[in-house]
């Protein structure tokens, strides 16, 4: 495997990520009944899918191709997400457990790309930048639950 594709490969597992995300923001901001946690949910959602361009912008300087779609993984979350939420009492809540429960493995997976000595600097300020958005996002996330 080149070194192009070996990049490419871990962003395009950052890039799925964030198409998890950005649906299930979607999904959440349908599930919210408060206002507030439509507006944030929709903006996440926007946030996410503008990283993943981003991302497959990244992808595309190495040559390589961005896939297309959304991973198992987050399919299932959102699935559960949907499960959860309409078997508890406090749906809000459990939506916002959720958005915490994904946030915080977000920030765990940047850091485990950004932390690869193959990615360019150039590559890693990007990453590094969409982190500390997540990091934000899951700061707010925690505000709100606490409001909840």
């Amino acid at each position: 495997m080149s070194y192009s594709e070996k990049i490419a490969g871990k962003l395009n597992e950052l890039l799925e990520k964030n198409y998890d995300a950005e649906k299930g923001y979607k999904l959440a901001a349908e599930k919210v009944k408060r206002e507030d946690l439509k507006k944030f949910f929709t903006a996440r959602a926007q946030e996410r899918y503008d990283y993943g361009h981003e991302i497959k912008s990244e992808i595309r300087n190495f040559g390589e191709s961005p896939d297309k779609g959304s991973s198992t993984a987050g399919d299932a979350h959102r699935s559960w997400m949907n499960i959860k939420a309409s078997l508890s009492n406090d749906t809000d809540e459990a939506v916002l457990e959720e958005a915490l429960r994904g946030e915080k493995k977000a920030v765990d997976e940047y850091e485990d790309v950004i932390n690869e000595s193959e990615i360019p600097v150039s590559t890693k300020q990007v990453l590094v930048k969409q982190k500390n958005g997540i990091v934000a996002a899951l700061n707010e996330v925690k505000a709100l639950e606490k409001q909840a």
